[in-house]
């Protein structure tokens, strides 16, 4: 068995060949540019290690990594554009590097490109595969589309919320799982346990994401916390004081969003502080977590060869950046 670490080596030496043709480089370049500023390649690295936790890892797996890589930065281009977003990871996104037409040509062009290195697998898994990723993507894009809809609403509840983060953020993490279990030659019940860990770890990474955004080390973090705030964006936080606070708080936490206000990031902290919600964020990424473990706990392999997954988890969710 591998660690994370391990297997994550491997892929990014494997990644860095060229996936794109040279003409026109118009197209090509900014495409070459975006995988350039790297990333944690966390889940292409999950697809290895579902497959690794049932077999040795199937030579088609490093293709389907590949592709669910390649689909994963086709929606960082495209989210960075409905996001106005000027930066990824400190550099020029590639709509404001090479323009808006450009980076829609290019995410388009990222995804054909992922289909390319699923037409390389075994017809033998070919028909699953496709069938789950089409699925995946299909409700990545219902996620960004939800969460661009919560943005103008005036409310949103909790219930809502989970279900937009399971579909924007966990069911990549859950389906390269999936995926790499079908390669490892799984049986349908363990497919399924491995999945809905997958889910409930992305569901216990956003808690953690929402978490860090409002109550995190600068310095640690990495950039300065707030900024969910200053958005008015709907996460986990927000939702639970609108739904805990008095009626005096709700009256002040939505005269903060509709006003701007130079204290807005420190007086609606004050107010999360006085609702307990950081307490309330860290009890229930817990209880995801918890979750996810007790569906890993149920997959029919030896206890030892979950192990590499069981810190993968931990990483990803107890960072503080």
């Amino acid at each position: 068995m591998h660690s994370f670490d391990q297997l994550s080596k491997q892929f990014i030496e494997k990644f860095s060949t060229d996936h794109f043709p040279k003409q026109p480089s118009s197209l090509y370049e900014p495409n070459r540019y975006f995988l350039q500023l790297g990333g944690k390649r966390v889940r292409p690295v999950m697809c290895l290690m579902g497959n690794e936790l049932f077999d040795e890892i199937n030579k088609d797996a490093w293709q389907v990594a590949t592709a669910i890589e390649l689909f994963h930065n086709f929606t960082l281009i495209h989210d960075d554009i409905m996001d106005k977003a000027p930066l990824r990871r400190g550099m020029e996104t590639v709509h404001t590097k090479f323009g808006e037409s450009t980076a829609l040509l290019a995410g388009d062009v990222m995804l054909v490109a992922a289909y390319d290195y699923l037409n390389k697998i075994s017809g033998k898994y070919l028909f699953a595969i496709l069938h789950l990723f089409n699925k995946t993507a299909r409700e990545v894009c219902e996620g960004q589309q939800l969460d661009m809809d919560f943005e103008s609403s005036k409310e949103v509840k909790m219930d809502d919320y989970l279900h937009m983060i399971s579909l924007k953020t966990s069911v990549l993490l859950a389906s390269s799982l999936k995926m790499g279990a079908i390669l490892g030659g799984a049986g349908e019940r363990n497919q399924d346990l491995l999945y809905e860990f997958g889910r409930k770890l992305g569901l216990a990474f956003q808690v953690q994401d929402d978490y860090l955004d409002a109550f995190g080390d600068p310095e640690k973090f990495g950039k300065q916390v707030g900024g969910d705030i200053k958005s008015n964006k709907k996460t986990f936080l927000l939702i639970h004081a609108l739904e805990t606070a008095s009626a005096e708080q709700k009256k002040q936490l939505v005269t903060l969003m509709n006003g701007i206000s130079e204290h807005k990031v420190e007086h609606m902290l004050q107010i999360f502080k006085e609702c307990k919600v950081g307490e309330w964020a860290n009890e229930l990424k817990e209880k995801f977590i918890e979750e996810a473990f007790n569906h890993l706990e149920d997959v029919a392999v030896l206890s030892r060869r979950k192990e590499p997954l069981k810190q993968l988890a931990l990483f990803l969710t107890q960072r503080q950046n």
